[in-house]
Formats: structure tokens, sequence, C-alpha cells
């Protein structure tokens, strides 16, 4: 009876939030500023019903697909990207309205505040994946376009994702009730866009990728998306560099925090803006908005100049916003830094650096902490020559991300805890995202060391449902567990992930005993392992190359 009575009380909550949910989002279109002009109401599909069906039927979520889009049907046969553009102008008109809601209650707890940030970023997103599809036909984009649309839909996919795992630690109210509802909402209608959009360039004859061994025409070994004068810089020592302003604290420079030397930044630059930090140990909660593109922090090396924090989720900030240094406007890089979080592991969640930053670099850059290290959150992101620690899930998140000759090293974690390197957190099969480490080398910190019985570390354990890694070409120490992955809960995840080794060395490296699991392989053939190069797997040779950070688009030799 108890229950009967509980089941009543839910139903009413859910029916009286949903009249709510109406009027809040009536209320709010009356003055919430639309980030498009275009009224999705008026576009007419000239499609028949069969043609949206099918199309729909490549989706997750094939019934909100056919509902969304069957209003605007027409009697004539429509082009994908009719449909693709209606889809995307949907999603964005939720988005919208989504934000409206989370502004409504945006001060009732931090989680929220982490919401507004990411649906803003998320309307962004959406916009700009309109306006590529505006100027290209769907079947006439290049491999890059097509990759840039599907990381920017895989992106928004993982804003929604963040901000559902950060209210769902809030007790139930009505206010979470609705956030979630409407947040969920968007974000089946971006998985439904994103599937749509692949099945429609997947289906034009792009070349199938060839096995890529590192090119002849890159010497420096930095992915070709950095520019010549970016590459200059990441080559050029820190005392030669010519900075925009220099940042010092015993006030030889222009700011004495980095900071306030961001803050004076341009917005939207379209050049790249060079902040040299000056050693010292910077006590700082650092944040590169979505308007600070292309800033450059030079530091004087990874063990003198330092960023620190101690923000951790046991003191009340979210795993989201707990970060010591957060980079979000794109192509950000960093030289020669150090990005700390000193809260320990007795902290739990406590993140030294949170990148959602597209096509960004960290080169020579040290980043320490316990759980939760480094979250690499989102869009693509490339690591060379740093130096990473921590204890559970240390390098975690759902970015396209490659660490290339890195060195990662799990530290002596709390009682009764484990060590796993990574936690990846692809939720949709068509996200182009995961965790790629070549030619790294993964040994234990000193600390761990006497003690590395008692406390198992792993490569890695399933975050999420279509959690994706791989470790290739690397050096992997003893003291990595035989069975090499671990479960997250039960059997979660195992036969929809994607892990994979291919070509380690060292004593930790075999794999005559690792895990069974339907979603683990050995890989054996080289052109599989290809897939999760910087060149293939986060488009490097577009966009490196300018940076000027060395690196190798293929594999090596």
């Amino acid at each position: 009876m108890e229950g009967e009575s509980e089941s009543r009380k839910r139903a009413i909550a859910v029916h009286a939030a949903s009249l709510v949910l109406v009027a809040i989002i009536v209320c709010s279109a009356l003055w919430l500023p639309l980030i498009h002009a275009e009224d999705v109401s008026s576009i007419e599909l000239q499609d028949p019903v069969e043609s949206v069906e099918a199309v729909c039927s490549k989706t997750l979520y094939p019934e909100i697909c056919y509902y969304s889009l069957s209003p605007h049907l027409g009697s004539s046969p429509a082009q994908p990207k009719k449909l693709l553009h209606v889809a995307l102008m949907i999603a964005l008109e939720e988005a919208n309205k989504a934000f409206a809601l989370v502004l409504r209650f945006v001060k009732q707890t931090s989680a929220l505040q982490d919401c507004m940030e990411l649906m803003d970023i998320t309307r962004d997103q959406l916009d700009s994946s309109i306006a590529l599809l505006k100027r290209h036909d769907l079947k006439a984009l290049m491999r890059e376009q097509a990759s840039d649309l599907q990381t920017w839909l895989s992106a928004s996919i993982t804003n929604q994702d963040t901000c559902l795992d950060g209210i769902s630690d809030y007790s139930k109210s009505i206010a979470r009730a609705l956030v979630e509802n409407s947040v969920q909402n968007v974000r089946k209608l971006i998985s439904n866009s994103l599937a749509i959009a692949k099945a429609a360039y997947e289906s034009r004859p792009y070349p199938s990728p060839a096995l890529r061994l590192p090119s002849d025409s890159i010497k420096d070994d930095f992915p070709s998306w950095l520019s010549p004068g970016d590459r200059r810089l990441l080559r050029t020592s820190a005392n030669d560099v010519v900075p925009n302003v220099i940042v010092a604290q015993d006030g030889s420079g222009n700011f004495k925090t980095i900071t306030q030397a961001i803050a004076a930044a341009p917005e939207k630059s379209p050049k790249r803006y060079v902040i040299k930090v000056k050693k010292g140990t910077y006590k700082e909660n650092v944040q590169v908005g979505k308007t600070k593109t292309n800033i450059m922090l030079i530091g004087e090396g990874m063990e003198a100049t330092i960023v620190t924090g101690s923000r951790n989720v046991i003191d009340g900030s979210t795993t989201f916003n707990s970060a010591t240094f957060a980079a979000v406007g794109n192509g950000f890089m960093a030289q020669d830094m150090a990005f700390v979080n000193t809260a320990g592991p007795q902290k739990h969640q406590a993140v030294a650096l949170r990148v959602g930053s597209d096509q960004s670099v960290l080169y020579r850059c040290k980043i320490a902490a316990y759980q939760d290290t480094l979250y690499a959150h989102s869009l693509r992101q490339f690591y060379r020559e740093c130096k990473i620690s921590g204890t559970v899930d240390f390098i975690f998140g759902n970015a396209a991300v490659v660490f290339q000759s890195c060195i990662l090293v799990p530290r002596k974690p709390g009682a009764n805890q484990k060590n796993a390197i990574t936690a990846q957190g692809r939720t949709d099969p068509n996200q182009n995202t995961g965790i790629s480490i070549h030619n790294c080398k993964i040994t234990p910190g000193t600390d761990l060391v006497p003690v590395k019985s008692s406390f198992p570390t792993y490569l890695g354990r399933p975050w999420k449902e279509y959690s994706r890694t791989v470790f290739m070409q690397s050096y992997i120490d003893g003291f990595i567990q035989p069975a090499g992955w671990l479960e997250w809960d039960g059997d979660f995840a195992l036969k929809t992930l994607y892990y994979g080794e291919y070509m380690n060395t060292g004593p930790g490296s075999g794999t005559g005993n690792r895990v069974k699991w339907p979603g683990y392989r050995v890989i054996k053939s080289p052109q599989e392992a290809s897939k999760f190069t910087v060149g293939e797997f986060i488009q490097g040779d577009s966009w490196l190359q300018s940076t000027g950070v060395h690196y190798v688009d293929g594999l090596t030799n």
C-alpha cells in the first residue's frame, strides 16, 4: 500500500511538473534572445512519410525523430541536407528553451550553473553546424568538414550528459525533474541529428583510410592543423618568444595573475594571442571562456611555472567546476606549464585541468592531482610530451584525444581504492570520440612503488556505455594488473565498449591474461590501429601543422 501511495504521489508530481514546464517555456519564449532568427515552423520538407521513416530508422530515437520531422512533411522528395537542416533547427530551438529553463533555476545548485554554461556552448555548436550545412551540400562535404560536423554534434551530446551527471547528485525536486526532462529531450534530438549526418556523409564514396605511417612531409611531428606560426612558437624557447603580454608575480610584467591576462585578451580572436607566464606558483582557478579563442600560455618549465588550486567534490564543488584550470575557448595552447590540484585522495574528484577547447594542444606540461586529474571533456585535443599523474580515473572525459610521447604516472590512492588510468565517457555509438595513448610510457609514481601490491592499477574502466580507449606502441611497466582492464559495475558496457591494445612493450604489456570481454581486442591489423592516430582520429593533418608542436601523424616504424 505504501508503494501504491508513493506511485500516486510521483504521478501527481510528474503531471504538475509538466504543467509548470509548459508555463515556464511559454513565458521564457517572451524574453529569451534566441541564438538564431530562422523560424523552424515555416520550413516544409518536400518529402513523403516513407522517406522520413527511412532516415529516422538510422537514429537511436526513431519515434522522436519521426514526430519532430513529420510536421514539416511535403509531398515531393527532399534532399538529406534539408532533413538534417530541420533536425538541427529543432534541436537548437529546444536548446534555447532548455537554456531559458535552466536560467530560471540556476541559483538553486552549482550543478545548474554548469548546465547553463554547457547549454550555452551547445547552442553555439548547433549554430555552427547549421551554418556549415548552409554553406555546403551534405554529400559534397570534404572529410575535414564532415569531421567538424561530427565533432561539434558529439560535443553537444557530451554537454548534455555532463549536465545530467551533475544534477543527478542533487536531491529530487520539481526543478530537477523539469531540467532533466528538457535536457534529455535536447540530447535525443542532437543524437538523432548526428546519426542522420553520419549516415548521409558515410554513404558517399570516401576512399578507405590508408595505413598511416609517419609522414615524410611533417618533420616536426606536430598535427597538421597547427599553423606555421604556431609551430614556430612551440619550437621556440620561452626566453626567445615575443609575447603579447607577460604575467609575473613580482610585478615585472603586464599582470600579476593569469586570470587578469586572460580577461584582457581580445574576444574571439582569429590570431594567436601569446601570454608568457614567468616562473612561480600561481594560486588561482583560471577559466579560459568560450570567447577567448586562440590563447597560448608559455611558461618557463613544468617544474617552474605552476598553476595550483584545491577545489573538490567533498568540499562542495561539482567535478566540472573543481578544475584548477579550465580551457573552453577554441584553439587553446599551453607549453611548459604545470596544472595541479592539491586536494588529495581523501577529497575524491578534484580536477587539475579541464579542456573543452577544439583543436587544443598541450606541450611539455605537467598535470597532477589524484582522482580525476585531467578532464578531457570534449572536442579535439592533442597532448605531447606531457607528464600526467593521478589515481582513480585520472584521465577521463569524452574528447577525441591523442596522447603522444607522454608519461602517465599512477600514484598511491586512498585506502581501499584501485587505480584506473582512463575512464572514457562515450555515450553514443555515432560519436567520434575516444582516448588514444600512442608511444607513451606508463610507469608507477615513487609513492606507489613500495605499495603497488596493495593498490591494483588498471589501464582503464568503462565510465559510459560506448567507452573507447586504445593503447598503442607504448611502454607498459610491470605493475599493471595482468587483466589489464577493470569493470565499472558488473557487466555494464562490456559488450558495447571498444578497448584495444596494439604493439605495446614492457613487462606489463602481455595480453595473454587480459580480460575476455566482448568489446576488448588485441589489435592485429595496422590498418585498424591507424584509425586512432593523430592523422585519422583527430584529423591532425588539417590543423596541427599550424601550431608548430612536434607530432607523428601515423604509427611509428
